[in-house]
């Protein structure tokens, strides 16, 4: 190296080493944005937010700001652009989840993580039977919930600048569900899986599966799997145990979300299985409905004359029509 570009290259460092002398000592230097607040900015209940709800969805133009606790998790793919949160911590009464343009939202919200919602110019809806929040999108001249736009995200979702201490899911059995903790965490004991599901996958590749789950009384709850998690391949367990997950719902029907395999605790035997009877003399048809300008008023009231309980798991229910010796294949109920 010659004379020349020795002294240029010490020059260049004695310059750099100023710029950065000089940034270091600045103590004017601009401070990043704290993303968090110490105070609480609630001044509605998400109860109080769902009142507004008339049967469609509608655009929110009260100044409202609701608070909750991250129940959901994004981490392991089996919940994508969506974020659950509940009223509180522990023994919540109300759930809600809000639809937004953000992947990995688990590394900005953690679970348990308390956190406040701007509601002023949000989407309130409704969607098979779910509550939810957040932008807007138009189908066929219907307005409906869709996400809420990357750019506005966290204009509206605030995070409270608390200690998080985690979140405690709410234990249930199945038959105990209640529809005002859709949207929450909840746990659910002595379930398993369906004789069926038992070795397959947890679900089809790029597809959302239902799985069922079953407890000892044979009453059944869906599980619901994306095609994209990271446990999709991964096969369904023998055992019996408790899980853990988002309850959602579907046209009526209860259903489960988890967050990740670390949700599911299966390592227990399996229920006794139930015999399912066929023939009893205690059953009885005790009243029959079959008007024939109302095809909608038919209906056929069974009545049990013993004390005990009785599953009618398998039974079929048919008629013959006419004296004939065969039934009619239409009339057959389960």
């Amino acid at each position: 190296m010659n004379l020349k570009n020795n002294l240029c290259l010490k020059l260049f460092i004695i310059g750099l080493w100023l710029v950065v002398g000089s940034c270091v000592k600045d103590k004017e230097f601009e401070k990043p944005e704290v993303f968090c607040s110490d105070d609480n900015l609630a001044t509605k209940s998400i109860s109080q937010l769902k009142n507004l709800y008339d049967g469609q969805t509608v655009q929110i133009q009260e100044d409202w700001v609701i608070e909750g606790y991250v129940s959901s998790s994004d981490k392991a793919g089996n919940f994508f652009n969506i974020l659950h949160f509940q009223d509180k911590s522990s023994d919540p009464t109300e759930g809600l989840q809000i639809e937004l343009e953000l992947r990995d939202s688990h590394l900005f919200f953690n679970v348990g993580q308390h956190i406040f919602i701007k509601l002023k110019g949000l989407y309130l809806g409704k969607s098979s039977g779910v509550f939810k929040i957040g932008g807007v999108f138009t189908s066929f001249g219907n307005r409906s919930v869709g996400r809420l736009p990357n750019s506005v995200v966290f204009k509206h979702v605030l995070l409270s600048c608390e200690t998080n201490i985690g979140i405690e899911p709410t234990s249930f059995t199945i038959s105990e569900l209640k529809e005002n903790l859709v949207n929450t965490l909840v746990s659910i004991d002595n379930v398993e899986f369906s004789q069926e599901d038992i070795g397959e996958p947890f679900a089809l590749v790029k597809e959302e599966t239902k799985r069922t789950l079953v407890d000892c009384a044979d009453n059944e709850l869906m599980l619901l799997n994306s095609g994209f998690s990271d446990f999709q391949s991964q096969t369904i367990p023998a055992e019996l145990g408790t899980i853990t997950g988002i309850l959602s719902m579907d046209k009526g029907e209860y259903r489960l979300i988890i967050r990740s395999l670390a949700d599911i605790e299966f390592n227990r035997e399996r229920c006794e299985d139930l015999v399912d009877e066929f023939t009893n003399d205690a059953i009885l048809i005790s009243e029959i409905a079959d008007p024939d300008n109302n095809v909608g008023a038919r209906f056929i009231e069974l009545y049990n004359s013993s004390t005990e309980s009785f599953s009618l798991k398998g039974w079929s229910l048919v008629r013959y029509t006419n004296s004939n010796i065969t039934v009619n294949l239409s009339s057959i109920k389960t």
